[in-house]
């Protein structure tokens, strides 16, 4: 299973923008920035699927044909 560059930047770049959301959320919170903090949720929201089209797609491109799910 051959992995191209991209696909692994692309998730550790992610990886990266939910843990500075996750972060920043909570520090809103701490502060009480409510709107700050569902901005930062929604975000965190939006990234998680992102993230798993891009797993797949490298998922997909890895396999050989008698392996495939």
């Amino acid at each position: 299973m051959k992995r191209s560059y991209v696909g692994v930047i692309g998730l550790s770049v992610i990886l990266l923008a939910n843990i500075i959301f996750t972060q920043l959320m909570v520090h809103q919170f701490f502060f009480q920035n409510y709107d700050a903090v569902l901005l930062y949720m929604a975000s965190n929201i939006i990234l998680f699927p992102v993230a798993i089209l891009i797993y797949k797609k490298e998922r997909d491109k890895g396999e050989s044909g008698y392996a495939k799910k």
